[in-house]
């Protein structure tokens, strides 16, 4: 029997990673729409906590395409609306970096973006010629000469798209900072995408929640910074992969551990 036929009852909020939990990229994983359904009949409430670089808008119609309904979550969090707002108070117009389809769904929130002569960029990922780091190596020199400050909306560093791995904004940002270029995150683990996700279920107390991810540097260290409860996914980016004894002493988190680690939903 899986720990989640079994939750304690004060774990009435979920924060449910998206990508590499309920789904691959492509497909549901088999028994995660019945989860999250069944967590909502039993009173608790879901909010869908994801790094992708959009809006709750453009993730709700990618889980409608895949087969899920609103009665499968009570909210969704994302890491491109934290980003969003950011952007949209700066007093003047940011570059962009990702794909076209990004940029119209975030231009779709009201945010104008510059060619030139711009001192922020707006990143959602890769863009849709070039899949390598280093094929933006000479882009990203020049942002760092110029100190523009990358806005990372996505700080993933890879996801598994149908079973192969797809760079993220998150690798982007990794190599721009390695050039000595300044970067904003804005997703798990930072705390912005917190305060939203509780917004949305009413703002309550930490030991309430229980957060599900599968990625070690996202969903489970966010959630050990936050002082929630978490739940390990190994089938995700870490696929067969078990918990690293040495996780909290790597980021400083005392006894932190995820009170169970599980194959999937």
């Amino acid at each position: 029997m899986s720990i989640f036929d079994a939750l304690e009852p004060r774990h009435s909020v979920i924060l449910c990673d998206v990508w590499g939990v309920v789904h691959d990229g492509v497909r549901l994983y088999p028994g995660a729409a019945e989860r999250l359904r069944g967590w909502r009949e039993q009173g608790r409430k879901v909010i869908l906590i994801t790094n992708a670089p959009r809006t709750a808008d453009a993730v709700e119609a990618q889980l409608r395409r895949l087969g899920l309904s609103d009665d499968h979550w009570d909210g969704i969090s994302t890491s491109g609306d934290a980003g969003i707002a950011a952007i949209g108070e700066l007093d003047r117009p940011a570059g962009f970096l990702g794909t076209r389809e990004d940029r119209e769904d975030v231009e779709g929130r009201g945010l104008v973006f510059a060619d030139d002569g711009f001192t922020h960029i707006a990143v959602t990922g890769l863009d849709e010629q070039r899949d390598r780091v280093e094929q933006y190596d000479g882009q990203l020199r020049d942002l760092a000469a110029r100190q523009v400050l990358f806005h990372c909306l996505n700080p993933d560093r890879v996801v598994i798209q149908d079973g192969a791995p797809e760079l993220c904004a998150g690798a982007l940002a990794d190599a721009y900072e390695g050039l000595g270029g300044p970067v904003a995150w804005y997703g798990k683990p930072y705390p912005a995408i917190y305060r939203h996700a509780l917004s949305l279920a009413g703002d309550p107390p930490k030991d309430a929640v229980l957060a599900v991810g599968d990625s070690l540097v996202t969903d489970m260290l966010g959630a050990a910074r936050e002082g929630f409860d978490a739940v390990f996914v190994q089938g995700g980016i870490h696929a067969g992969e078990e918990f690293p004894a040495g996780f909290a002493t790597e980021y400083g988190l005392g006894p932190w551990v995820p009170i169970a680690v599980v194959d999937r939903l």
